[in-house]
């Protein structure tokens, strides 16, 4: 079944994981959200410029931020009671994970991508979408 996903720091960088992981979850079939504050489009779908600024049930939020901004942004995670909170490398601190545990949530440290069974390294670059940098 489809999930709502939520990709916090999503870029229009065709060769950054948030970007490739904006288009290997569209691959498998499940609705994107692009969350980031400046952008307009990725890969062709709207961007939101913040979790709370998506009307949709989120069941899957990914950070591709630093721990700082992660740890800024707990809070609104929270709120959207997601299913899951995955923490790509280089998003996860000590201290966002104790404070997301304190608000009920459990943090998956894991590169989001593989933990679909996709090599980052596999996806296309010239597949549709928008490639500006």
């Amino acid at each position: 079944m489809p999930q709502n996903v939520a990709i916090i720091g999503a870029s229009r960088d065709r060769a950054k994981f948030s970007n490739k992981a904006v288009r290997a979850y569209r691959q498998i079939g499940d609705r994107v959200f692009p969350i980031h504050p400046k952008e307009k489009e990725i890969e062709g779908l709207p961007v939101f410029p913040s979790l709370r600024a998506v009307t949709e049930r989120i069941d899957r939020v990914m950070l591709y931020v630093s721990a700082g901004i992660g740890l800024a942004l707990l809070e609104e995670i929270a709120e959207r009671l997601p299913v899951e909170l995955l923490l790509s490398p280089g998003s996860e601190s000590p201290e966002l994970i104790r404070r997301a545990r304190e608000l009920g949530i459990e943090p998956i440290e894991a590169c989001p991508i593989l933990a679909i069974g996709i090599d980052p390294d596999t996806l296309d670059a010239e597949t549709s979408g928008d490639a500006r940098a």
